[in-house]
This record gives C-alpha cells, sequence and structure tokens, in this order.
C-alpha cells in the first residue's frame, strides 16, 4: 500500500467513520482541519534548505514576484511621426 493510500485509510478511520456531519460544508471543515493539523507546517526540512514548508513556500513565491516584475517590458517611445 503506498502512502496516500495510508492516509486516506487513517483518516478515514479516525474521523469519518467515527463523525456524522448535518452538512457537506461541516464535513469539508472537519476533514481540512484534521489535514491542516496532521501536516506540520513548521517542521524544518532539509530538501527545502532547512527552512518550514510554509517559509519555502513564501519565498518561492516572493521570487516569482520579483521575477515578473523584472519580465515587464516597456514599450519604448516612438520618435515624432
Amino acid at each position: 500500500m503506498c502512502l496516500m493510500e495510508n492516509f486516506w485509510s487513517t483518516l478515514k478511520i479516525e474521523l469519518v467513520y467515527r463523525n456524522s456531519w448535518r452538512a457537506r460544508d461541516e464535513a469539508e471543515k472537519a476533514i481540512f482541519s484534521y489535514i491542516d493539523g496532521w501536516y506540520n507546517t513548521r517542521r524544518i526540512q532539509k530538501d527545502l534548505g532547512w527552512r518550514s514548508p510554509d517559509e519555502y513556500e513564501a519565498a518561492w513565491h516572493t521570487h516569482q514576484t520579483q521575477q515578473d516584475e523584472a519580465t515587464i517590458v516597456q514599450p519604448e517611445p516612438t520618435g515624432a511621426r
């Protein structure tokens, strides 16, 4: 069994099969909270340059924004016609 199958199995056993919800929104919020609590966004990771996932993602977005701004080409003024 692969890692994702194990994750979904655990989520179902620990959350879905033990609860019932009145509306789909309630179920979605509960599942999101479970996943968000399970995934540690503050844990330092070697593959991310010893940064947390949140720090790495913020740096990536900053880099992308700077690249986008650097590639914006301003039109050259045209000569008098």
